[in-house]
């Protein structure tokens, strides 16, 4: 720490560059703290003193947390800040948080996660990095080619679906982000259905945040439910891990337990060297006695043999009740989703790379199965030599006795874990059987309210149709009626008129009758009067008749026009039943999609199956192998001697 700060004081002294009184003081109560973390959060930094950070940066410190929160960054100090940690090896957390980082500190980030090779955790929380889109997609470009980075904070950086779908992108490509979190931005439904889909291909995701950002509830469920089975796969592949480990454990145990008994095997035989040539009186009494304990010896082996066939049967009638549980779990699993189909080829990968990781320390126990037999050959040409030493019977014994009850033990302890194992892969099944119920159950209740939701869809439009019907029928009568309301009433009127003038005149007539020599001019002209008014009011007549007869004709052409409206709702109609029918003939590519996933887990369950079997395998080549090494063991061919 105090070579950073000092690096720190001469870098602005050579700069010419007045140090910040903060950030000395910073540094210097890190240094008092002896920690190994930068904390500059909400001091103000200068152009000049990101410049200068950023070339101490460009040497290696030991610093591997830098917590830059709330310093105001302009663009071009974050750009200068950032450059200096392209080639730097050992901050491997980076907070930024609070920076205002635009357009230029996007682009820079990108080449950062581009071109280091260290950084782990990156938090870039309350920036703007979502604002402009190309330089956005610059930031994800250096995301995607990043391949150490595992936990990324973008909450509240104004992303929006464009930004989504550039991150959606970058996610395909990248393999080693587990943690990400995009809360309160503003994805929407666009960008919510582009990570889904990235998620289903990426499977390093565990750990999603998206509240906040306007997507639909179901598709934060799928959302969930992608992280959640990336979780669930790397849980798995870390077990399996583990079981590898653990297995390798053993067989290097195993190595170095056979390497010991081998070393004393040979201190032992060199004893017996140096004995053989001061003890050689009684050879041919005790000759009759390791025979005989030799026999016995063998007896105890065949006893154990025995045994280990009988384990062997009860090993083979566990999986046979295990191939019948499989079996069982094929019949029982009706309907499965398509992500359950990409999870398959994952798990399926996984186990022909255990398989393989198994077939190589098969092939590691037959070299050790070789060996051993090498060594039993040699033990044999010993023991042929060894007849003829008399004094080292009793030791002997005392060996075979030690060696018996380990081999008892180590049996007790291979069997103990069979059980163990047997009782794990049954709670699997039980659990994996529970886990595929559940998600039928949930498949056949959204399948339901799907075919509900249709069928209310198309009640609700026929009703829609049939009062659109009425309402048009009855709006046209009422208009119609109108109409011919007005016409009669101006009809009316016009009768009422001429009615009223006929009897004006007919009074004036009456009046005149006694003139009516004098005023027979004035009558006649009356009468011509009165014959052009009877024309008048004749074409009146024919004029309203004109006038019906072409309401008549707008009411025909009411009744082509909702002849017109008929056709267009049997045609919606139609169009209805089309739609019915696409979509039974979608439910029925969905069955098909689903019998052929139904096959493809019967394939995984299959596979699952031979890796059992390949278990019991291993099992029984561990069995063998301490079966044989039992047998070779120079310490095999006797017993204890009968009391």
């Amino acid at each position: 720490m105090e070579d950073f700060r000092r690096t720190y004081l001469r870098l602005c002294k050579e700069g010419g560059v007045e140090p910040q009184e903060s950030v000395v003081a910073q540094l210097q109560e890190s240094r008092a703290a002896q920690g190994s973390r930068l904390d500059l959060s909400g001091q103000s930094l200068s152009i000049d003193t990101c410049s200068v950070l950023a070339r101490t940066f460009q040497k290696d410190t030991i610093f591997t947390e830098v917590l830059l929160s709330d310093c105001m960054l302009s663009e071009e100090g974050a750009k200068v800040l950032l450059t200096g940690l392209f080639g730097n090896t050992t901050v491997k957390v980076l907070d930024l948080k609070g920076n205002n980082l635009r357009s230029t500190g996007a682009e820079v980030l990108g080449k950062l996660l581009a071109r280091n090779k260290t950084l782990r955790r990156l938090v870039l929380e309350w920036n703007a990095l979502g604002v402009w889109d190309e330089a956005f997609s610059l930031f994800c470009e250096g995301l995607a080619s990043n391949s150490v980075l595992t936990e990324l904070n973008l909450r509240n950086n104004q992303i929006n679906h464009h930004g989504a779908s550039e991150l959606a992108l970058a996610l395909k490509r990248n393999t080693t982000l587990q943690v990400l979190d995009l809360r309160w931005n503003n994805i929407g439904l666009l960008g919510g259905r582009s990570l889904l889909e990235a998620l289903q291909k990426n499977k390093s995701i565990v750990q999603l945040e998206m509240a906040g950002n306007n997507i639909p509830s179901d598709t934060l469920k799928a959302l969930e439910q992608t992280t959640g089975q990336n979780s669930y796969i790397q849980s798995t592949l870390r077990e399996s891990h583990c079981r590898s480990q653990v297995l390798s454990k053993e067989i290097q145990t195993l190595k170095e337990e056979k390497g010991r008994q081998f070393l004393s095997l040979m201190e032992t035989i060199d004893r017996q060297r140096e004995e053989m040539g001061r003890h050689s009186g009684s050879a041919s009494i005790q000759i009759g006695q390791l025979q005989e304990a030799l026999n016995e010896r063998k007896s105890a082996v065949n006893a154990l043999t025995a045994k280990l066939q009988m384990t062997e049967a009860a090993l083979a009638l566990s999986e046979q009740k295990n191939h019948n549980l499989g079996e069982l779990l094929t019949r029982v699993k009706v309907e499965k989703e398509e992500q359950r189909e990409r999870q398959s080829r994952e798990r399926k990968q996984e186990h022909e790379d255990s398989a393989k990781r198994e077939g190589r320390l098969l092939r590691e126990i037959q070299n050790l199965t070789e060996t051993n037999n090498q060594l039993v050959n040699k033990v044999e040409e010993m023991e042929r030599r060894c007849k003829s030493q008399q004094q080292q019977i009793f030791e002997l014994k005392q060996q075979l006795t030690n060696s018996t009850a380990e081999l008892k033990l180590q049996l007790a302890q291979a069997e103990d874990r069979l059980e163990i194992e047997k009782r794990r892969s049954k709670q699997a099944l039980q659990d994996m059987d529970g886990l595929r119920q559940k998600e039928v159950e949930h498949l056949n209740r959204h399948l339901e309210e799907s075919e509900r939701a249709l069928q209310e869809r198309i009640f609700k439009l026929e009703g829609q149709r049939i009062q659109l019907e009425e309402q048009e029928h009855v709006s046209s009568l009422e208009e119609k009626l109108r109409s011919a309301r007005t016409c009669l009433q101006e009809v009316q009127l016009h009768c009422s008129q001429q009615k009223q003038t006929i009897s004006e005149l007919q009074a004036k007539n009456s009046q005149q009758s006694i003139e009516i020599n004098a005023m027979r001019r004035r009558t006649e002209e009356l009468q011509q009067e009165l014959s052009g008014k009877d024309q008048e009011k004749v074409a009146e007549v024919n004029r309203v008749k004109v006038e019906l007869q072409e309401q008549i004709g707008h009411l025909q052409a009411e009744r082509t026009a909702q002849g017109g409206l008929k056709e267009k709702i049997s045609a919606l109609e139609r169009e209805i039943k089309v739609l019915s029918s696409n979509h039974r003939e979608a439910l029925l590519d969905k069955e098909s999609q689903m019998s052929s996933m139904l096959e493809k887990l019967r394939l995984k369950e299959a596979e699952i199956q031979r890796m059992r079997e390949d278990e019991a395998n291993r099992a029984s080549y561990l069995q063998s192998a301490i079966l044989t090494y039992v047998q070779g063991s120079p310490l095999g061919h006797y017993s204890s001697p009968k009391k």
